[in-house]
Order: structure tokens, then C-alpha cells, then sequence
């Protein structure tokens, strides 16, 4: 008799941590599902193979590429692009000014900005280039700014890094703050 009384001694708080532990689970669970149900009714559109022009006053001003867009109707929306963007400026002639290709993209709609992120590289028309992990293009302002590292490549061989870039959609007016850099010289110049 003694003996079965510590045997339910013993059993009574391992049920009772059983229980606990049961209906611990049951809340998780009871969260999860709560949580998983928001995530479907969250409203998200899905395009793949996405082609947009941008257009102004009839005039063609960009054309934008990519794989997959997503956009979030929530309160405050925005369109991503996680697998990459490529964005093509024209000029009033409809010749290509410069580009932008990135492995991904976010536009925030009531702020009128795109942000590229990851592997951004724009070329303006004269074939210099301008590396970065970040580039923000303000659609209202019409320029692209960074205070992220910035690798300029010039066509003549001119290298320059630096931070708080900011230039137009065709890279052709830049700044950049903070920088470094290398140039080439030409010796026959210096002489004279």
C-alpha cells in the first residue's frame, strides 16, 4: 500500500507536467494557424515575367524587366521584386540614357521610390558604371541617391568609391562624397 502511494505520489506531477506541456503546445499551435491564416489572407498580387513601359506626356521614359513582382494591397503598399529588376531610361529622343539591373527591388508606392539592393549596376550612355549593394531612385525628384559604398568605373579608365551619391536617372550629373580614386594620366599632357 505504501509503496502504490509514492508510485501516485510520483505519477500526479508528471501528469500534471503532461497537461502543461499539452496545452502549452495547444496555444502554439492555436498561434501558428492564427498567424499562418493572416499570412493567406494577407492581399498580394503575383506577376511573372513582368514587362512595364513608364510613359510621360505620351514619351516614353523607362522600361522596366522582371521575373517576379509581388505587390502587398496593405495599409501602407508596395510592390517587390525579390528576384531581380532591370529598369532602361530614355531620353527625349527615345535613345537609351542609362540602365539599372539589381537582384532585387522594393517600391514603396506613397513614397514614390524604388529601392535596388544586391549586385545594383547602372551604366549611363557614355559606358561608365556605378556599383553598389544599394541605390535609391526617387520617381518624384528623378534622381538616384545612396549612402551606401559606391564603385564608379569611368569609360576612360577612372576608378572612384565613395559614399552619399546622388546623380539623375542618367547617371550623367553625379556626386560623390567621401571618395577615392584613380586616374589615368597621360604623360605627353604633363610635359606640355
Amino acid at each position: 500500500m505504501k509503496r502504490a502511494k509514492q508510485i501516485s505520489n510520483l505519477f500526479l506531477p508528471v501528469i500534471i507536467a503532461g497537461l502543461a506541456l499539452i496545452t502549452g503546445c495547444e496555444n502554439d499551435l492555436k498561434t501558428l494557424q492564427k498567424i499562418s491564416a493572416n499570412e493567406v489572407n494577407k492581399p498580394v498580387e503575383r506577376y511573372t515575367g513582368v514587362d512595364v513601359i513608364y510613359s510621360d506626356s505620351a514619351k516614353v521614359k523607362a522600361h522596366m524587366t522582371a521575373p517576379l513582382m509581388l505587390n502587398y494591397k496593405v495599409a501602407k503598399p508596395y510592390t517587390e521584386m525579390p528576384k531581380g529588376v532591370k529598369v532602361v531610361f530614355y531620353d527625349n529622343n527615345l535613345k537609351e540614357s542609362s540602365t539599372i539591373v539589381s537582384d532585387y527591388a522594393i517600391r514603396r508606392e506613397a513614397e514614390k521610390t524604388i529601392e535596388l539592393r544586391k549586385n545594383v549596376v547602372g551604366t549611363n550612355a557614355q559606358g561608365d558604371t556605378f556599383n553598389s549593394d544599394e541605390l535609391v531612385w526617387d520617381e518624384s525628384t528623378k534622381q538616384i541617391h545612396s549612402n551606401k559604398l559606391v564603385h564608379v568605373r569611368m569609360a576612360d579608365g577612372s576608378v572612384t568609391d565613395g559614399t552619399s551619391f546622388t546623380s539623375d536617372e542618367s547617371f550623367n550629373h553625379w556626386k560623390l562624397d567621401n571618395g577615392t580614386g584613380k586616374f589615368p594620366v597621360n604623360s605627353k599632357e604633363i610635359a606640355h
